[in-house]
């Protein structure tokens, strides 16, 4: 049900955040996006193999590899995939993968195993190796350099690797390889892929991270294609601040989560507030999902401060109802706000707004008057019907196409006033907001149960951050 009383406020805080979206990206160099890319040559990749345990039977397999850019266009790394194909020793075998030394950094790399179909005397599984985002480029010509990896039984018996499709004992310096095939955004470009058999569908593009960080100040934050907000403006009390000292990152119940802190005493001087933003807006169809703790309290000092805890996809208004814009939102009130009087939980998908105020924005929203303390799993999906908004499995919200974005947007958190309308002390207060994963699957629309099984998966791999979604 449409709330009245929200809309006025609500056409303020669209002005403010227009600002402040135009600032951000101003700041990260997005303030024009990019146009259709023009046409390039193909790209190319040859595999060199090597194996540093000769053995047929051994402890472990020891397969090494470089790739070398062998066209005429850069190649993204995140985008790369190389396959180690193997035959189980046991129906019930399992292995795991390790990395001693990459040129890249062995923390760049991911590793996973999964069935190969159909299987053949020599292969029935592969290992998978991937690139991170900080992996980087590699240029027309240039190589990875060095990719030493491990790969043993889960029950550390003895490995027999000397019936594999991908192994060989006679090579043992680098040499070209097409026994080991590498892939480009799902498209093998080379090798051959063991019995000849058809290559498997292109893997979703993905991004997920686990905010495994150690501080604000973590480098691999702006590496991963992170940003911590320190510049001013809007949403919110008109003078507050914005602090990367506001997110902070440890561990709850073994599991690494990110915090994000607002700070006030009730005056617009003494308020700290916290947002973590993509630095690319390369989203759009598919899901977006985190797992994200509201809290009803803050952590010391009075209550009552009308606070936002949010997570949310948005681009940036080119021109007052402009309609290629959009922005779909999770946003929780403990505390009321925006006409509210208590806690309430709001869905809403933007298709425009007029940032001079004059005409009403174009929105819809949905709204739950009822607490939502504690960990929650947020979901919401886009595809060409429209936009689903899900709460702990539970659908919260359907709407319709009319609000289908046009172009790609950023992924966001944050956590701000909407007013100083709280205690009329003068007593410091703090509230926080937990984010424990990020996850968006390109281009698939995944049930809540899809989700949790995919972040479980990259959880048993021990993958703490994966993006192959290709930048715009």
């Amino acid at each position: 049900m449409r709330n009245p009383l929200r809309r006025t406020p609500h056409r303020r805080l669209r002005t403010t955040a227009a600002g402040a979206l135009a600032t951000a990206l101003a700041a990260l160099g997005l303030v024009a996006l990019p146009g259709p890319a023009a046409a390039t040559t193909a790209p190319a990749l040859t595999v060199q193999y090597r194996t540093g345990v000769t053995g047929a039977t051994a402890g472990q397999a020891a397969p090494w590899f470089t790739v070398r850019n062998t066209g005429t266009a850069p190649v993204r790394l995140a985008d790369v995939r190389l396959r180690y194909y193997f035959s189980s020793d046991a129906p019930d075998a399992s292995y795991r993968f390790a990395c001693d030394w990459a040129v890249r950094g062995c923390s760049n790399l991911t590793g996973a195993f999964a069935a190969h179909t159909p299987a053949t005397a020599t292969a029935d599984r592969y290992l998978e190796i991937g690139f991170t985002a900080a992996a980087g480029t590699l240029a027309p010509g240039a190589d990875t350099g060095d990719i030493r990896l491990r790969m043993h039984r889960s029950d550390w018996k003895p490995l027999r690797q000397g019936d594999d499709h991908s192994f060989s004992a006679e090579r043992t310096t680098y040499a070209d390889w097409d026994r080991v095939t590498a892939h480009l955004s799902g498209t093998t470009v080379w090798g051959s892929v063991p019995g000849g058999g058809p290559v498997d569908p292109p893997p979703a593009q993905a991004l997920f991270d686990d905010f495994a960080y150690t501080a604000h100040d973590d480098p691999r934050l702006a590496a991963r294609g992170w940003a911590l907000r320190s510049w001013p403006g809007g949403p919110g009390v008109p003078g507050a601040g914005w602090s990367p000292r506001n997110i902070s990152f440890g561990t709850e119940n073994g599991a690494s989560v990110m915090t994000l802190r607002t700070e006030t005493d009730g005056t617009a001087a003494g308020t700290r507030q916290a947002e973590i933003l993509a630095t690319s807006m390369k989203f759009r169809k598919g899901t977006y999902a985190a797992r994200v703790k509201f809290s009803d309290a803050p952590v010391h000092g009075p209550d009552g401060d009308h606070v936002i805890q949010t997570f949310f996809a948005i681009n940036d208004l080119k021109a007052p109802m402009a309609d290629d814009y959009a922005e779909y939102d999770f946003e929780y009130l403990p505390n009321g706000g925006w006409g509210e009087t208590g806690n309430t939980l709001f869905a809403t998908s933007w298709e425009t707004y007029d940032s001079t105020g004059a005409q009403p924005p174009v929105n819809t929203h949905t709204a739950d008057r009822a607490g939502y303390a504690g960990w929650r799993d947020l979901v919401f999906t886009v595809d060409d019907t429209d936009v689903r908004y899900y709460v702990d499995g539970r659908l919260f919200a359907t709407h319709g196409a009319a609000y289908l974005p046009e172009r790609p947007v950023l992924i966001s958190f944050n956590q701000w006033l909407t007013d100083l309308a709280g205690p009329p002390e003068r007593t410091p207060r703090a509230y926080e907001q937990g984010v424990d994963y990020v996850l968006h699957v390109k281009d698939k629309v995944l049930t809540p149960a899809q989700v949790a099984e995919r972040v479980a998966a990259y959880r048993t791999a021990g993958t703490a951050f994966e993006d192959t979604v290709p930048a715009l």
